[in-house]
């Protein structure tokens, strides 16, 4: 089996995945995806892929063929479902805004169904394996395995595969060109916060509220001079939100008595650790663990970017710093993509009878 594998990746974002696969040697045909803020982000990083802009609800599987000469049963084809994920967050507390993504998997069935492809491939957050009934999980393992795919679905750190980041995700892998159960391929250092941001790997010292006009976008939100006070009392390396809690002027109303609860609010990263879940607020102090060690600010736009596993070539297009963090926030980091794929083109490349 030499031919090339090509993919297609249905809700694609930023590109996250798309480029881990291309990096893995994979060609990736297109990304598709419903929000237009994608589209430049996309189309300026994953070179030779045509991004679509649609609503995988309206999207007719024949369109889809024909469009990008897709062929039905191909080993060599991969379709690729990271559908947004809110509605099966543990994070997300109101459901009614992500209720429409709550069937995204269900929809991406409908296209594995019609083309049968050689490999499948799902990333998504642990909730839907929790309740895999409800999300259509547990239906579309089923499907795949009484058409003769070898299935792994399995929670995975991304911080095992070479990632600077605590991100746990449900990982789907399915396979029908052998017998063999293919899984993201594991090796190489495990990396810290320290391994990839600070000034020693290219990170100059910058205050709050700094505006980098270079695509680099080493650039930070603003905070209050009250934020600021904080900060300066919050430990270094690792410290949280208690260092100010016996301060009446610094402490927040909504964790009075409640010192036990969100102690990650304010919290600085660690620098010998891997970082917490980068999430689509992490450039907000007040949203999770993502202050800087020892700079008092929260983390920049490159900063979350590269514990994300994104390349500092990567280039994003968004009128705001929300808009951009939002991309890169929901992405797929590209090296945990990059062992999913690395996977598939091993599977591709030695198979055995199925």
């Amino acid at each position: 089996m030499t031919e090339k594998i090509e993919a297609v990746d249905f809700f694609c974002g930023g590109g996250g995945m798309s480029y881990g696969m291309q990096k893995a040697g994979i060609k990736v045909l297109a990304g598709i995806d419903y929000e237009e803020n994608c589209r430049e982000t996309y189309k300026t990083n994953i070179k030779g892929a045509e991004f679509i802009k649609a609503n995988v609800f309206d999207l007719k599987e024949k369109d889809l063929q024909s469009r990008l000469s897709l062929k039905r049963n191909d080993d060599n084809l991969l379709l690729i479902g990271c559908s947004p994920c809110q509605f099966w967050s543990i994070i997300n507390t109101d459901k009614k805004k992500s209720k429409e993504s709550k069937n995204l998997l269900v929809e991406f069935e409908r296209f594995v169904r019609y083309f049968n492809p050689g490999y499948v491939v799902v990333e998504n957050v642990p909730g839907v394996l929790r309740k895999k009934g409800e999300s259509g999980l547990e239906a579309f393992i089923n499907w795949l395995e009484k058409n003769k795919y070898t299935v792994h679905f399995k929670v995975h750190n991304t911080s095992e595969y070479g990632v600077p980041q605590n991100r746990k995700r449900f990982t789907l892998i399915a396979n029908r060109v052998t017998n063999k159960e293919l899984e993201p391929v594991k090796g190489g250092k495990k990396l810290n916060v320290r391994d990839v941001i600070g000034e020693v790997n290219g990170f100059p010292k910058i205050s709050a509220g700094h505006k980098d006009r270079t695509n680099f976008n080493h650039s930070v939100s603003n905070i209050s001079e009250l934020t600021l006070r904080r900060l300066k009392k919050v430990k270094k390396n690792g410290g949280n939100r208690l260092s100010f809690a016996n301060d009446p002027e610094l402490q927040l109303n909504c964790f009075v008595g409640r010192d036990s609860s969100f102690k990650d609010t304010f919290g600085r990263l660690w620098w010998d650790k891997p970082s917490p879940t980068i999430t689509t607020k992490f450039f907000s102090v007040s949203n999770g663990r993502f202050v800087h060690p020892v700079e008092n600010r929260a983390l920049s736009i490159r900063e979350g970017a590269t514990l994300q596993s994104f390349p500092k070539s990567y280039k994003f297009v968004g009128n705001s710093m929300e808009s951009m963090a939002r991309l890169i926030g929901n992405a797929v980091p590209p090296e945990y993509a990059k062992r999913i794929g690395q996977a598939i083109i091993k599977n591709h490349l030695t198979p055995s009878s199925v």
